[in-house]
């Protein structure tokens, strides 16, 4: 299904959320990031200040010198972002209030005035690089790619005239005021980065009926089956998983903190019981939030799953009201 490059645009931009001022994202600018943030109602109107790192970010945030913190968490093509599951597994707890998923356009641009033929050095970060590596060998064969530290560095360093091209984000691109020489340029043209915007602890977004629950779990690794134990929570109460990854905790080989993504709200009754299964099951269980999820492209099958049979709030309700009966000596 093809979805106007509009139509994606409105979808990030009509998502609900907390207004914080004070924003601070993995910088430098010109960046998917910035580009990301800007997608954020709230931080159009606000601050908005790179950071050099994933963690010097988060860290703002721990300090109070920034409200909320925009870091990537996954992407299409390269997988989890290690460095901010690992931040957000450690520290002062801090906790996810929104998700925006972002395309990955990347351009070719350059100093107005040169030629796709005449390009000899490409700036780019790695994996930028890799993932237009196709259309680089088929499209500039004999120029050298040169490895920086960001798309924004990339678009900077083409700017100064330091390399011919940038491999770089369209508002990169702008920003240093350059021409593209092509668009569309990477191998995978539905490829899209997740970034998640993080606070310090409060109160969640209301619940919206289509939202994500993030975990970071750790459990008893002495004991059999204590994976499986964790998944059984989940899944007899009828709570989707749609994401797990694991990350060693550095304390010694072999142990492992398991980072969940599942559907539901921690206000809904059978997600909170199975916080509750978890709690008891768990060496410890760190809630990373609740939050709205962002469905970017409205795709056949992309829609919130209901409840199995028995397992709505409804049905929670109904039984716990009959239970109390029970014990007030009601049988009926």
């Amino acid at each position: 299904m093809k979805v106007r490059r509009s139509d994606r645009v409105r979808s990030l931009v009509d998502m609900p959320g907390t207004p914080p001022t004070r924003f601070v994202y993995l910088g430098p600018e010109g960046t998917f990031a910035e580009q990301a943030l800007r997608t954020v109602p709230a931080a159009e109107h606000g601050s908005r200040t790179p950071a050099r790192s994933v963690g010097e970010a988060l860290d703002g945030v721990r300090a109070g010198d920034a409200d909320a913190a925009l870091v990537p968490l996954e992407n299409s093509i390269g997988g989890a972002v290690g460095v901010t599951l690992d931040e957000m597994a450690e520290g002062e707890p801090l906790v996810i209030t929104r998700e925006v998923i972002l395309p990955v356009d990347f351009v070719l641009a350059a100093r107005a005035g040169t030629a796709l033929a005449a390009v000899r050095t490409v700036a780019a970060h790695p994996q930028a690089s890799t993932q237009c590596r196709g259309w680089l060998r088929d499209h500039v064969p004999d120029a050298v790619v040169v490895d920086v530290l960001s798309n924004g560095a990339a678009a900077a360093g083409a700017g100064s005239g330091e390399y011919d091209a940038a491999i770089c984000a369209p508002i990169g691109a702008a920003r240093h005021r350059l021409a593209l020489l092509a668009d569309k340029i990477a191998d995978h043209p539905d490829a899209v980065t997740r970034f998640v915007l993080v606070s310090r602890p409060g109160p969640p977004p209301p619940p919206t009926g289509d939202d994500l629950t993030s975990l970071a779990v750790y459990i008893a690794h002495d004991r059999v089956g204590a994976l499986l134990s964790v998944l059984m929570e989940l899944a007899v109460r009828g709570v989707n998983l749609t994401r797990i990854e694991s990350r060693p905790t550095g304390e010694a080989l072999g142990r492992y903190v398991f980072f969940l993504d599942c559907t539901g709200h921690v206000a809904d009754v059978r997600l909170g019981e199975a916080l509750q299964g978890l709690r008891r099951v768990c060496a410890d269980v760190r809630f990373l939030g609740s939050y709205p999820r962002h469905r970017w492209v409205e795709a056949a099958g992309e829609r919130p799953v209901p409840a199995p049979a028995g397992l709505s709030d409804v049905d929670y309700a109904d039984a716990a009201a009959w239970l109390a009966r029970l014990r007030s000596g009601e049988l009926s």
